[in-house]
């Protein structure tokens, strides 16, 4: 990876210590696998309202919304973040290089056939994490994530706000299997980045616990479990509903699991 020319420009000033320095940065080039999300405040989260009824007859183990609430402005300053899920290429590199173990679901220690380019699976957090330190970057934030996949406007997915299952591969679209990264030209963030709605669920760096000023209280929240965001190709809930993939969607997660629909996208400061 190789960044281009950095142009530096200086400023001499004299004061009663000596002359100092002062170097101001000017238009540094990103690694063309990651994205600039310029600093900024955005709107995190949602105020959504439960009309089902009784969500648990749907599969599901939470309130509907509740732990996305309340929507609230978050400042978030400039960060990169990759354009694409880490794929499974990616992944066997960090596993020779590192003489780490592969996902168990690799039969003899290699990826299936003709699947370089899809986004690693069965990948634990903590695996997850450590890949991102061996890139020298990190997993994102909940909070950088989601501006990352919302955009300025704060939309519900990466296209706006009204649902369309054909846009991405989503729980209840029935494609019902991973595809290669980048493949939904129309699951593609304001800001250029892809696979944020579907494909599979992404790791993130927080733990699951309560936004501030939030009135819902679960045993859940605390350090126990972590957050994945994004929807997934059919796996991530018992049914397939429009709820799943609603960018301020909160899955949480034990961090030692491993999911066939959980990948995850690393993030620098």
């Amino acid at each position: 990876m190789s960044f281009k020319k950095v142009i530096l420009f200086s400023l001499f000033v004299l004061i009663p210590s000596g002359l100092f320095f002062f170097f101001f940065r000017k238009n540094q080039e990103i690694p063309p696998e990651m994205v600039l999300i310029p600093a900024g405040e955005f709107m995190m989260g949602s105020n959504d309202v439960d009309t089902s009824g009784n969500p648990g007859e749907f599969g599901n183990k939470k309130p509907w919304y509740l732990d996305e609430h309340p929507q609230h402005k978050v400042y978030v300053a400039e960060f990169l973040i990759d354009r694409y899920e880490v794929t499974n290429q990616d992944y066997a590199d960090f596993v020779q290089k590192r003489q780490r173990k592969p996902p168990p679901s690799w039969k003899e220690g290699r990826y299936p056939e003709g699947q370089a380019n899809f986004p690693v699976t069965g990948v634990n957090w903590f695996e997850a994490e450590d890949y991102c330190e061996w890139k020298g970057k990190r997993l994102p934030t909940e909070a950088e994530w989601e501006k990352a996949a919302r955009g300025p406007h704060g939309y519900l997915y990466v296209w706006g706000n009204q649902f369309d299952p054909k846009k991405a591969n989503v729980s209840a679209g029935g494609y019902g299997d991973v595809t290669p990264v980048g493949r939904w030209k129309e699951d593609r963030s304001f800001y250029g980045v892809f696979d944020m709605n579907g494909n599979v669920m992404e790791w993130v760096a927080d733990w699951y616990k309560a936004y501030p000023g939030g009135d819902y209280q679960s045993p859940d929240f605390g350090e126990q479990f972590k957050i994945a965001k994004g929807d997934a190709f059919g796996e991530s809930g018992h049914y397939s509903l429009p709820i799943f993939s609603r960018l301020s969607f909160r899955q949480n997660i034990e961090p030692t699991a491993r999911y066939p629909f959980l990948g995850f996208r690393c993030a620098k400061s």
